[in-house]
């Protein structure tokens, strides 16, 4: 549907629709492996899938200008799964724990709070939050079965890697090297289940979710792995993607929400849902990565895509999902199901057709 009946943003969404992701509607290849392990290049044992798969939607997408939606188009309301758009709530969760009180400060030691031997280690203690929430903690581990070593040498972001993904290699010390790593992202949400007692999505259901006037369609799928007892109670901790199964299950109109919320400084109708200043921290460059800020990427250089403004930052998963915030032509822009390849070509379309 057109909301605007500007021409050229029709091609832009045809653009977008032609453009759809190859993967498998099954999520599976025909040897039997979940399209997510095999794009990474892993064999088993390390491609075990842990967590619940769905089968895929089509292409879709929303765009909001000025708070106003401007377009849809495809399924927006199915909810699929997201992969890595998941790291961006660990990111929303993580300042809801800030401004608790819960994290005196994101250079506090994980350590301190920490209800597990996670971080007891000579080379883990000194892991901040800021560490984990940057991808350069370089944690040291085995979660859930899944250890730190599958993602070594990881090229997500860098274009470089000593050797092939999975390969073990020598750990740096935390806070001295970049590396985009799911066993450690998931260390981080056990951590923050740590901090609230609670379950993620029931904190991001209550806190976030409903005050936005999300709708009830949404889930976060855990690992069949994953169920730690706190207080004595059981509780799944839910990974920040879909690499080996479970994650962010969501429709494209609830993630524009939570895009216009990130927008808005954490501000909807009047109400401060995210601390004050939360928004811009997400978006600081860190110093070892100028292209992701706290579980957020950047387009610092242009280098996400080279049409988008400078300041345009993004919800990213595998697959592709993309929520795209632009500041300075106020967009808030989702995709669903494209091949990433091919969506600079919207961007440029749609940058274009609001110009005219």
């Amino acid at each position: 549907m057109l909301i605007a009946g500007m021409t050229d943003l029709k091609d832009a969404i045809a653009f977008a629709q032609a453009a759809e992701s190859q993967w498998p509607e099954s999520m599976y290849m025909p040897d039997g492996q979940f399209v997510m392990t095999y794009d990474s290049g892993e064999k088993a044992p390390d491609n075990e899938v842990l967590g619940p798969v769905s089968p895929r939607g089509g292409a879709s997408g929303i765009v909001y200008r000025g708070g106003e939606r401007l377009a849809e188009w495809g399924d927006v309301d199915r909810a699929d799964m997201t992969f890595s758009v998941a790291k961006s709530f660990l990111s929303l969760l993580a300042g809801l724990a800030l401004g608790d009180g819960l994290i005196g400060s994101l250079d506090d030691r994980v350590a301190d709070t920490a209800l597990d031997d996670g971080f007891r280690s000579e080379h883990n203690r000194d892991i901040t939050w800021r560490h984990l929430l940057t991808q350069t903690s370089e944690w040291e581990g085995t979660l859930f079965g899944k250890e730190d070593r599958i993602d070594h040498n990881r090229v997500v972001g860098l274009a470089v890697a000593e050797a092939p993904k999975g390969t073990r290699r020598a750990l740096k010390k935390p806070g001295t090297f970049y590396e985009y790593n799911d066993v450690r992202v998931n260390r981080l949400s056990l951590s923050l289940l740590h901090l609230f007692r609670e379950p993620l999505p029931s904190v991001l259901k209550r806190r976030i979710m409903d005050p936005i006037g999300a709708s009830s369609t949404w889930r976060w799928d855990g690992y069949r792995t994953s169920t730690v007892v706190i207080d004595g109670k059981p509780m799944v901790s839910v990974p920040g993607g879909g690499h080996w199964g479970g994650g962010i299950v969501i429709s494209a109109r609830d993630l524009a929400l939570m895009g216009l919320l990130v927008a808005r400084g954490g501000s909807w109708n009047g109400a401060q849902i995210l601390p004050e200043g939360w928004t811009q921290e997400l978006v600081k460059p860190c110093p070892l990565a100028p292209f992701y800020g706290l579980m957020w990427w950047l387009n610092t250089d242009r280098r996400q895509f080279a049409a988008a403004s400078e300041r345009s930052y993004f919800a990213l998963g595998w697959g592709s999902h993309i929520v795209w915030i632009d500041p300075d032509n106020d967009l808030v822009t989702v995709l669903r199901w494209i091949d990433r390849k091919k969506a600079p070509g919207f961007v440029e379309r749609l940058l274009g057709a609001i110009a005219t």
